[in-house]
């Protein structure tokens, strides 16, 4: 017989029969609230398009990086799962591998986003394996054909009140424009400024990308004064169009102020080819601090997602590309690499800088103390590989003593896989809520304070953080 796939009501809740009463009545009250997403990778032309899914391969194995890179892990070719560049491979093919290895995702956070997904969307109630692979695949595939399962159907029934994308600073944004004009459709969706290959000399392809960027000013790729002005234009461009906040992911995040000559000297040796790494470094931790300075001015949240090393795996790079799990994260530091830029506009009032990490390390030594200071300084959610139930915990535990709840940015999915988001929310309010009981039984909040506090978390505090 197949193992049962069923959710528990109370998976989650503390164990202790009090505390999760209490954590029970808390999740209550925001389990239905709608969802703010104010950071993400869904493409928005899923939503403009509004075409059906083409198979559950595609929907939830193939660019899911995070199902992908475990399957790997277990000895499974990319190219086997049509990943990145590989060649298109038989659907069911691929469903069948992962059924077969459904095992290797029990107790991480992929496993308990899939059979959230699984059990809520399609009413799936055995766990995937060789012998229930092809009647799950059937069954979704089936359901997939319903005009119920369209991306805009389950944009709202998921209740998703707010969608952020990211997009590439001369993104003429049309699929954004379309929406906004489609008297059909009532969902917000708004573009995200994400500038990083603009920014750093050493991404591929940065003198041909910034001579597109300055063009657009009619200025030469080499007059760094028409750089800036481009990059500001750019940014007012996404505002004009409903952007909140501009997206920095970057290695490490440090900041340094370079006199505009010394800058401009930099920018011209970029643009050539001839800046060393150390000279890349300076040019990239002066423009993260520009980018500030632009926030301040234009009102766009600066969100920092720093410590990747991306496409860790050279050979899996060169035969798949980017974006296939092999991105690995680093130790972070923020204290003094954020520094110059908190001394030149961590004090300015009306800008919001939303710190992440994958090092979460960071988050009780630097980023809660930062946050619990700086008023321009927010505390990003648990990121990538953080956000999972255990790292959560351990997350509100770190910060909260230091900074409270109302120094964060609210929960982010920050991700690609769409049918994800309503479980990645649901799981950060179950364990929000579990952590306000304990709080509570603690004799340390009372209950009303705690019910507050709840709600605030998936309401007040992201709508204040990004702007919304």
């Amino acid at each position: 017989m197949p193992d049962t796939l069923e959710l528990d009501d109370d998976r989650l809740l503390p164990v202790d029969p009090q505390t999760r009463a209490v954590a029970r009545h808390l999740y209550a009250t925001i389990a239905d609230h709608p969802i703010l997403s104010p950071h993400g990778h869904v493409d928005p032309r899923l939503l403009l398009d509004d075409a059906p899914f083409s198979d559950p391969a595609e929907l939830f194995i193939t660019r899911d990086h995070y199902v992908t890179r475990l399957l790997h892990a277990s000895g499974i070719d990319l190219a086997a799962l049509g990943a990145g560049t590989a060649a298109p491979v038989d659907p069911r093919a691929v469903w069948r591998l992962f059924a077969e290895n459904w095992h290797v995702f029990a107790g991480t956070a992929s496993g308990y986003w899939l059979s959230h997904e699984f059990a809520t969307l399609f009413g799936i109630d055995v766990e995937p394996s060789a012998e229930t692979a092809d009647a799950i695949f059937d069954t979704i595939a089936t359901r997939l054909t319903d005009a119920a399962y369209r991306p805009r159907a389950l944009f709202e029934q998921f209740g998703i009140e707010v969608l952020a994308t990211t997009d590439d600073p001369l993104d003429d944004l049309a699929a954004h424009a379309a929406l906004a004009r489609d008297e059909s459709w009532s969902g917000r969706v708004l573009p995200t400024f994400r500038p990083d290959a603009y920014l750093d000399p050493a991404a591929p392809g940065f003198a041909e990308r910034v001579e597109r960027l300055t063009s657009t000013q009619g200025a030469s790729a080499d007059d760094f004064t028409g750089y800036l002005a481009a990059l500001e234009a750019r940014r007012a461009y996404f505002v004009a169009r409903g952007a909140v906040s501009a997206d920095h992911g970057v290695v490490e995040p440090y900041t340094v102020d370079l006199p505009d000559d010394e800058a401009a000297r930099l920018y011209r040796q970029a643009v050539a080819g001839d800046l060393d790494a150390a000279g890349a470094r300076e040019f990239r931790g002066n423009m993260l601090l520009r980018m500030a300075g632009m926030s301040a001015r234009d009102g766009l949240v600066m969100t920092v997602h720093p410590g990747v090393h991306r496409n860790h795996s050279t050979t899996t790079f060169d035969r798949f590309g980017a974006d296939t799990g092999h991105d690995i994260p680093l130790t972070t530091t923020y204290t003094e690499n954020l520094r110059p830029l908190l001394e030149k506009h961590g004090l300015t009032p009306g800008l919001h800088i939303v710190l992440f990490a994958v090092d979460e390390t960071v988050y009780s030594r630097e980023v809660a103390p930062l946050a619990g200071f700086y008023p321009s300084l927010f505390i990003g959610a648990p990121w990538w590989f953080l956000d999972a139930p255990d790292a959560v915990r351990r997350f509100r535990s770190a910060v909260t003593e230091t900074a409270g709840f109302y120094r964060g940015s609210g929960f982010i999915d920050d991700t690609r896989a769409f049918l994800s988001i309503p479980a990645r929310h649901d799981m950060a309010r179950r364990l929000d809520a579990g952590f306000l009981a304990r709080l509570v039984r603690e004799g340390r909040i009372p209950l009303t304070r705690a019910e507050r506090i709840a709600v605030d978390l998936v309401d007040a505090i992201p709508r204040k953080a990004f702007k919304l």
